[in-house]
């Protein structure tokens, strides 16, 4: 593989951070020309300009949009939320392969980011996206019954939802088996994750909503699973690690030797599987009908889920609130009548998603007004 020259957009985060891990790593496969951050770290961002000298760096969303312009060989979205929509149609725009961590700018785009994107332009960064896109490697889309997705559980895993009702931020942040960044981690506790990575997988691989599953998997090793036609099931795993998704995501569709650890198949070990509990935990379900639904009505999902898990990290939003709230918003959107969105459209669907959030979540008594 020639040397590739690639964009990191939210170097700082958890994910650039590992990228750049392997971009040093492997320094005659990748070369850095651009860096951005949001700005929450500027010594740290500071030192990787220094360390990398990159032809395009700055901090803001801006700067993002115009790196992800820049001439290169990969974009790395590795930006979090709704901000990275706009550096997300730059660098389609631009033709250049996206390999996209930022998976909010898909979800709230839709067809709208489809439309931008070239066959096999759009590369997943997200581990389950890329165990399907490696699965899928096995079969053609006429083979396939149904996408697996797993998820661990998060922190409240076997939780009913009375006992969830008063769980604190430090217990929604140790999260058993990642290590992530507060409001990803927050969604996990929530499966809100989930429910993206399911509208997500939607988009990416073009299969309906009622052919994609999620399940529990504790110890997150079997990263997603793909069932075909003839009753064969394919599983990606390895340790839980984002290297292996990122080192793809960069060198797509070739892969990295030593991106990541194995399984170590000399030591006894079990994988367990189980159903959902939509009872506590219906994100994702509720995601899932977003994304039927379609238009903006997952750009207001995600919207008002980033308000609320913002008041439930200062305190003036009760854990389960956050669905009961996000839901709430969902419900009270109209979507519009036409078939083709604009960028307007979607920023317009997720500013009021956004206003409608914080109506409802009452600052004085951080519970949901009437």
């Amino acid at each position: 593989m020639q040397r590739r020259d690639v964009v990191i957009l939210g170097s700082t985060g958890s994910v650039g951070t590992q990228a750049l891990d392997l971009v040093r790593a492997h320094p005659e496969r990748f070369r850095v020309v651009g860096l951005t951050a949001g700005g929450s770290q500027p010594d740290l961002f500071a030192a990787q300009v220094a360390e990398f000298a990159p032809l395009h760096h700055g901090l803001g969303g801006a700067a993002s949009v115009e790196a992800a312009a820049a001439d290169c060989d990969v974009v790395l979205n590795a930006i979090t939320g709704a901000a990275g929509l706009q550096p997300t149609l730059a660098a389609l725009d631009a033709g250049t392969t996206l390999a996209l961590a930022n998976k909010e700018s898909l979800i709230m785009g839709g067809p709208l980011v489809l439309d931008r994107a070239a066959a096999g332009q759009i590369v997943p960064v997200d581990s389950e996206h890329a165990a399907l896109a490696q699965c899928l490697r096995g079969g053609t889309a006429g083979e396939v019954r149904r996408l697996v997705l797993t998820a661990s559980g998060g922190p409240f895993r076997g939780r009913t939802r009375e006992e969830l009702l008063d769980v604190s931020l430090e217990e929604a942040l140790a999260h058993p088996t990642w290590a992530m960044g507060p409001v990803i981690t927050i969604n996990s506790a929530t499966l809100v994750n989930k429910g993206l990575e399911v509208i997500e997988a939607h988009l990416l691989f073009g299969v309906p909503f009622d052919r994609i599953e999620v399940v529990v998997h504790p110890t997150s090793v079997v990263h997603s699973m793909v069932e075909f036609v003839d009753g064969s099931t394919l599983a990606q795993a390895s340790p839980p690690t984002m290297l292996i998704p990122i080192a793809l995501g960069l060198g797509w569709p070739d892969r990295l030797p030593g991106a990541g650890p194995s399984v170590d198949w000399t030591t006894a070990q079990a994988w367990e599987f189980f159903p959902l509990d939509d009872a506590a935990f219906p994100a994702v379900e509720l995601a899932r009908a977003a994304g039927e639904r379609g238009s903006t009505a997952p750009a207001v999902y995600n919207g008002a889920n980033e308000v609320c898990v913002e008041a439930f990290r200062t305190g003036r939003l009760p854990f389960v609130d956050i669905i009961d709230t996000v839901r709430s918003v969902v419900t009270a959107h109209d979507v519009p009548s036409r078939d083709h969105l604009t960028v307007d459209d979607v920023l317009a669907a997720d500013a009021w998603a956004r206003e409608e959030a914080a109506r409802l979540i009452s600052p004085a008594q951080g519970t949901r007004t009437p």
